[in-house]
């Protein structure tokens, strides 16, 4: 249990740490001030039993029982507030904590890891942590404290009895760490369960247009149920498992005070043991059993605490990448690849590939869908690491510049937009989140989304859904290269932005295409003729390797993989019905 505490303690970090350690001084206060009903009681009990209540009794009392009622009024006020804010304000820092570090993780890691698990551990894990174990940590350590004052008092009564107090405590203590060795037997199936439910919950809400458009609604449903129902019966098993070890603790919680009353009336009957004393040791039987009762029962949850820990911290133990460079200023935005080999997993991704794209050039990446392009372009903006060789900026291997210095140099527009649920206004700001309202108003006119964004309901204060649900595809791609002309990086890289556009659209994306990269370092990733042909250089990539490169008039001259691609785009374009 204090291995458990204080693991949970060192995760509060620095500042909430202070507080659950104050907060456990003021419990050592608050027992004290519990246990200070012993000494009134006896007082009380000891002039009744003598037939002489004087004033000075009643006074002695009520003077004790005030204290100890309103001094622990206050402290119990003050040692809740210090627990809740720490445990509250953990879990919002730490969520933010493991926001800010995922930025830094390769980008295999979201490839392996589903999105479900890390759903839970900044949603249910956190919640949990800062509902369930602030409470368990506030019962638990203030049960036992009270607990083992009440047993120090009672030895000071009669050692005897203390003994006994001792003795049944060390029993309970055996008894709840098996109770703790259950629970964490089964804790890490709940967390699974957990995560599979989160998964498949979004994974059915996010397909839903799939789900309704192939019939899949029954499918899909069972599938999502099955997830619930196990989610289900792991936590009954939890249940189930700790309920008869819970029955026991109780068990012998109450069998403690039982054997209190009737050693002590032994004694007294004996004549070892003084009325007042024996009368005492009976109530303090009941003190005891409550204190150690709610503490016995918030220990059991302790587990799902020492889990949530482990989760949300092994989140942040996962190894970033060498972040750790210098705040850089390229001479030049010269991008070089060097013999770069990466791979994925098993799987050769990128294999000895150099390339030269000088500052101010447009360069088009094409090739066989699976090739290596998408992986090409997050290489040079650093989303991975490269396994050999090396990937430089300026001159400058992009390692030695700190993630945020580097990636001021990129601007992205990607095939697939993700616009938060905000206003369009602040979407448009993520490129430069102190922008003015004209900064952003220029912005969105370079990328001709002006005129549809007045037509909505309130203009730029109008709050799109997740995603940009109710935004066209092409209304996305021109907010998206708004953002991107708003934070006005030197290099722009472009990966299919006009793959899924319709007519309608496409003159504007274009324009907006184009007063986006002026003047820029452009690398795209384009199927399109109209779009590939006037690039300065247009690299042709095939299972991980640059097979050919030069102008779109060279590589025509060539019976390769790009002659055999245009032809067929050609093809396409002018089949008809």
């Amino acid at each position: 249990m204090l291995r458990i505490l204080k693991k949970f303690f060192e995760f509060c970090g620095t500042k909430n740490k202070r507080k659950f350690y104050l907060s456990v001084v003021l419990g050592v206060l608050l027992a004290f001030l519990e246990a200070f009903k012993i000494p009134a009681s006896y007082v009380m009990i000891t002039a009744v039993l003598r037939k002489n209540v004087t004033n000075q009794d009643i006074f002695t009392a009520v003077v004790i029982i005030a204290v100890s009622v309103i001094a622990g009024i206050f402290v119990k006020n003050k040692n809740t507030m210090l627990q809740t804010e720490a445990g509250y304000e953990t879990c919002a820092n730490k969520r933010i904590e493991i926001a800010e570090h995922m930025r830094y993780l390769p980008m295999g890691y979201f490839n392996s890891n589903s999105l479900g698990y890390i759903t839970s551990v900044t949603t249910n894990t956190m919640e949990s942590l800062a509902d369930v174990a602030t409470r368990v940590v506030m019962m638990t350590t203030q049960g036992f404290l009270t607990t083992i004052l009440i047993a120090i008092m009672m030895l000071g009564f009669d050692y005897r009895i203390g003994l006994i107090v001792i003795l049944g405590f060390l029993i309970f203590i055996a008894v709840n760490a098996l109770l703790q060795r259950q629970a964490g037997a089964l804790t890490p199936a709940k967390d699974k369960a957990d995560s599979g439910m989160v998964e498949a919950i979004l994974e059915y809400v996010q397909g839903m247009t799939e789900i309704k458009a192939y019939s899949l609604t029954g499918t899909s449903n069972r599938k999502l149920k099955e997830a619930i129902d196990n989610c289900e019966e792991v936590n009954f098993k939890l249940e189930k498992k700790c309920i008869p070890m819970m029955t026991v603790q109780n068990f012998i919680t109450r069998m403690i005070g039982v054997v209190i009353c009737i050693v002590s009336l032994y004694f007294y009957t004996q004549g070892t043991m003084e009325l007042p004393i024996c009368i005492m040791m009976l109530v303090c039987s009941f003190m005891l059993y409550s204190s150690l009762d709610t503490a016995g029962s918030f220990s059991a949850l302790l587990r799902l605490v020492d889990s949530g820990v482990d989760r949300a911290q092994g989140i942040l133990d996962l190894p970033t990448m060498d972040v750790d460079g210098r705040e850089i200023q390229p001479k030049n935005y010269d991008i070089d690849l060097e013999n770069v080999e990466f791979s994925y997993e098993q799987r050769r991704i990128i294999d000895d590939v150099s390339i030269h794209i000088p500052t101010g050039t447009t360069t088009a990446i094409v090739g066989p869908s699976g090739g290596g392009k998408t992986t090409l372009c997050n290489l040079m903006a650093r989303f991975w690491d490269v396994q050999k060789g090396s990937v430089k900026l300026g001159g400058v291997d992009v390692k030695d510049y700190s993630i945020d210095s580097l990636m001021k140099n990129f601007s992205f527009v990607f095939q697939s937009v993700y616009l938060f649920e905000d206003t369009i206004a602040n979407n448009i700001r993520f490129g430069n989140p102190q922008a003015s309202m004209e900064q952003v108003i220029a912005a969105a006119k370079k990328a001709c989304c002006h005129e549809f964004i007045m037509e909505l309901p309130n203009g730029y204060d109008t709050v799109i859904g997740e995603g940009g649900a109710s935004l066209s595809g092409g209304e996305k791609q021109r907010i998206s290269i708004a953002r991107a002309i708003m934070k006005d990086a030197p290099i722009i890289i472009l990966d299919e932005a006009t793959a899924n556009v319709d007519p309608e659209n496409e003159k504007e994306l274009v324009e907006a295409i184009n007063a986006l990269t002026h003047d820029k370092t452009i690398i795209m990733i384009a199927h399109r003729l109209k779009t590939v042909r006037n690039a300065d250089n247009i690299l042709v990539v095939d299972q991980g390797k640059i097979v050919d490169q030069g102008s779109h008039e060279q590589l025509m001259q060539k019976d390769g993989i790009y002659k055999r691609f245009i032809n067929a785009r050609e093809l396409a374009v002018g089949w008809k019905l």
